[in-house]
């Protein structure tokens, strides 16, 4: 891992020193830790699905506009 990279890597506090280690990560290196609330992701997820359905958005709009973003995102063949 280079110093120059961003690497998002999920584990238990008590794992922490053992997963940096492994990755190769010098002691001396400074290091962020995001402490996560539980459950946040469910919540998170709750938060975004209320916020579609009041922008009267259904599941098959959203399912549509991921096709059509990643349709965009590939490189053209032509």
């Amino acid at each position: 891992m280079s110093e120059s990279e961003i690497e998002v890597v999920e584990t238990t506090a008590g794992q922490i020193a053992d997963v940096l280690k492994r990755l190769g990560v010098p002691q001396e290196r400074r290091v962020t830790v995001m402490i996560e609330p539980d459950d946040w992701l469910t919540k998170a997820r709750q938060e975004s699905r209320r916020l579609v359905v009041a922008a009267g958005l259904s599941d098959a709009d959203i399912d549509r506009l991921i096709d059509e973003a990643r349709a965009e995102a590939q490189p053209s063949s032509g």
